[in-house]
Formats: C-alpha cells, structure tokens, sequence
C-alpha cells in the first residue's frame, strides 16, 4: 500500500459543554452562509488533505441533533462506514474510581475525551477542537507526517503563532511550545488567560511573544498514545478527591510529562495560519464575517456540500 493511501482518522473533540459562550450548543452554531458550521469546514479540510475517516466525540445529550446538523452529511460524503462515534461522560466504567466521578458535572478534559475513542481507533489520526478553525496548511502537513513517519511514539503538532489565535473578546487558554533545533518539541506548557497586550501577549504577570509557536489541540497521533492515555488517566484518577469538578486530563499536559520521560518524540510543524474560533459568544459575528471573506478569495464555496 503507497503511502497516500494509508488509513488516517480525523478526531474531533465535540463534548465540550461551552459555558463561556453563554448555553447552547456552540458546535452546532451556524457560521457559513448555507447554515454550515465550524465541523463543516474542518472536516472538508482534512479530507482534502487526505484523511479518510472520521470519528467524533459527543456526549449523549446532543447526540440526535449533532447527527442531524453534521453527521449524517459526513456519513454521506465518507460513506457510513467511515464516520465513528464515541461518548464523553462523567461516569467511569472501571468501579474503582466511581467515586471520583459521582459528582462530577463536566468531563475530565481532551485527554479524556481522546481515551474514549480506544477500542474503536486503530488508525493514525489528528486530533482538533470542533469550535476551532485551523486553516488548510495545518491538515496537511499533520498528515504527511503521520502517513511518513514510521515510529510508534513519533507525533506531531500542528505549531500555531500565539498572535494567530488570541481572541478579542476575553482569555484564552493555549499550550506554549518550545522546540530544539531540529523542530523537536521539548516542552509544552498548558497557560491560561492569555490576552492580547498591546503588540504582545499577557497571561497575568507573565508577557508573551506572539510569534511564540503554541499547541491549538492539533495534535497528530497514534495509536499507542490510547494505551499510554489509558495507564494516565487511572495515576490522574488517585491523585484528585472525590467530587474534584476542577481537575482536568488535559493534552498538553499529558504530553509534556511524556517529553519529559523522553517517552515520545513530537515534531512541531509551524503553519502561518490564522486560527479562529467560537470561544466566547461574541466571537460568532467575526468567525462569520471571517468565512465571508475566505468565500470571497474563494478559499471554500458558498454552499459546501454543492446543495441547495
């Protein structure tokens, strides 16, 4: 099998809550002029670049009005038997930790979400926000990396400039990368509340660069990271008490410990491109006009799927 026709797995992290866009299902919001949403784009962008699967993560409560507003188009563009589902939720199968999710009122974090996919994941695959736009670049080069690279622990991350992805309507929560000379990631450090600052960047005392390349959960993995997410998430659950609802099992952070133990090697491919996203509320009237100017250069069409 030539290596453009290896099988690769778009994961896209939909369980997310959104309560800082004020209620709803912020996934679902319609941003393009033919009622398409963020996913819309995301995934004709993977497929473009040469991913032919998808999997998505739900929670169970919004699972019949995300399969009508996008997973039965996917199916239909893919083909059913390319599109999987897995569940986000509180409650853990292993008896042991029950008590730790007993009153729990959000998941566990994108590295929880990530774990449920094991058993139906066997693939390489890009892992990516649902509410995030991350540009055309970055799939690419996320999969020619995956479908060249030979190495079990060998991932990568799509490095977007800290300028790139700030939002003008509160903080945001970024992962900061640093890298040898060779585009290895060495460290990645989650930090929260970043702000714009002038022509900087400001997350409480600490001023940052915005050409700085950080993590927008574009992570490109495989499947051994399951097993590595599997043995972590049990060692995350002993460390936090019961009824913990702050705690979170986050990527980054997971990955970081990793570079750490020299256990993976994570190349850092650094795209140019703009990031936006649905974070707060009213960051949906610019995503809006964002894609009315992507469709004026001609970047997409006005009616994605070619239907009227």
């Amino acid at each position: 099998m030539s290596a453009d026709k290896k099988l690769t797995t778009l994961v896209v992290m939909a369980a997310g809550i959104g309560s800082r866009f004020g209620g709803g299902i912020k996934q679902l919001e319609p941003v393009g002029p033919s009622g398409e949403i963020i996913i819309d784009y995301s995934v004709f962008d993977a497929v473009e670049a040469g991913f032919n699967r998808v999997m998505f993560i739900i929670r169970h409560d919004i699972e019949k009005d995300f399969k009508e507003r996008i997973g039965y188009k996917i199916e239909e563009k893919l083909g059913k038997e390319n599109v999987f589902y897995a569940y986000q939720e509180t409650n853990i199968v292993n008896k042991k930790f029950s008590d730790k999710a007993s009153m729990r009122t959000k998941p566990f974090g994108t590295g929880h979400a990530v774990l449920m996919c094991r058993g139906a994941l066997n693939t390489p695959f890009a892992v990516i926000n649902a509410d995030d736009y991350y540009g055309k670049e970055a799939y690419k080069k996320v999969h020619d990396y995956l479908v060249s690279s030979d190495g079990d622990f060998e991932y990568c991350m799509a490095g977007f400039r800290l300028g790139n992805t700030l939002s003008d309507n509160g903080g945001v929560t970024r992962g900061i990368c640093s890298e040898d000379e060779n585009g290895n990631m060495i460290k990645c450090v989650e930090t929260k509340e970043i702000k714009k600052f002038g022509d900087m960047a400001r997350a409480g005392d600490l001023i940052l660069d915005p050409k700085v390349l950080c993590s927008m959960n574009m992570w490109g993995l495989k499947p051994s990271f399951l097993d590595i997410l599997e043995e972590g998430f049990s060692e995350f659950l002993e460390g936090i008490e019961a009824g913990d609802n702050k705690s979170e099992y986050l990527l980054p952070t997971i990955i970081g410990n990793l570079l750490d133990e020299k256990k993976i090697n994570v190349k850092v491919l650094p795209t140019e491109d703009t990031w936006f996203g649905v974070t707060f509320k009213e960051d949906k009237e610019f995503v809006k006009e964002s894609f009315k100017k992507l469709i004026s250069e001609g970047v997409y069409s006005e009616n994605l799927y070619g239907k009227k």
